[in-house]
């Protein structure tokens, strides 16, 4: 019914462990060469708040500080077509992410045509279905607030067609889909294919690190309890955490037990309970 506490995201740098020669310390754990993670930004919001309208205001902050990542490594909460798009072109950072996938009837039984196996001609406006029938309509809309364009099929097209049973089953009789503008279906169809492959599988495993990093604060500054009441004192107490987690993670590279970090950077988010 209610979630009575807040949401802690969290953005530490990352980087795949370097093959470098270990340092001579044996206890060291990690070659020398390389420096720790750190964490670059902290934010905290109520329970409620959605993780994907946080992450332009996550980008914002590190951005004051002259801290943004060429690549930020996300989790499939954060990214939106237009998200992937806008970071790129406001922030310059590449999303690496899961983006999730079609949700259309096709798409998640595996059969029948899902959207994007769908022809789309821009220059046109027209669409050209897999059965190499086209378009009727082509018609600019908003849909909850988002930019989109409704393509329609027409029914003689689809009443007719011996493949309708793969397509649609909607009582109007005809196929209808909805596009994000160009840019951002291309970027979405882009990343779904992409992240099929083992390449992206390879790279994303990058991210696993920030598990970690959530253990570590909730294992030594009890991250997982609020100490305080109210928004701002709960979020002083995480930025005091992660400042308390980053001089350990120093003191451990000082001491001869590196760890690593490059111009990448992951994100993640806790959810807190209310502490009494």
């Amino acid at each position: 019914m209610f979630w009575n506490g807040f949401k802690v995201h969290i953005s530490e740098t990352c980087a795949a462990p370097a093959p470098t020669e270990p340092a001579e310390d044996a206890g060291c754990r990690y070659p020398a060469a390389q420096k720790p993670n750190l964490i670059t930004n902290v934010a905290t919001t109520d329970a409620t708040v959605s993780d994907s309208t946080m992450l332009g205001p996550i980008h914002q902050a590190l951005r004051k500080r002259d801290l943004l990542p060429d690549e930020h490594y996300l989790d499939s909460g954060y990214p939106s077509a237009e998200l992937i798009v806008g970071s790129l072109e406001n922030f310059g950072i590449a999303l690496i992410t899961p983006v999730l996938p079609d949700r259309s009837r096709q798409a998640k039984a595996h059969e029948g045509f899902a959207a994007s196996d769908f022809a789309v001609d821009w220059q046109a406006q027209r669409v050209t279905c897999p059965a190499g029938q086209l378009s009727s309509s082509w018609t600019p809309c908003v849909q909850d607030g988002v930019p989109k364009t409704v393509v329609t099929f027409s029914k003689t097209v689809c009443g007719s067609c011996p493949h309708r049973a793969q397509c649609t089953t909607a009582k109007s009789g005809r196929r209808q889909i909805s596009l994000h503008p160009r840019e951002m279906t291309e970027a979405l169809r882009r990343a779904r294919a992409e992240q099929e492959t083992k390449d992206w599988q390879k790279d994303y495993a990058l991210r696993a690190g920030v598990e970690g990093t959530i253990r570590q604060a909730t294992a030594v500054t009890g991250l997982r309890r609020a100490r305080y009441r109210g928004l701002a004192k709960t979020h002083l107490d995480h930025v005091y955490s992660a400042a308390a987690l980053n001089l350990i993670r120093l003191d451990a590279w000082w001491n001869g037990h590196p760890l690593d970090r490059t111009r990448t950077s992951h994100l993640a988010r806790l959810e807190l309970s209310l502490a009494a």
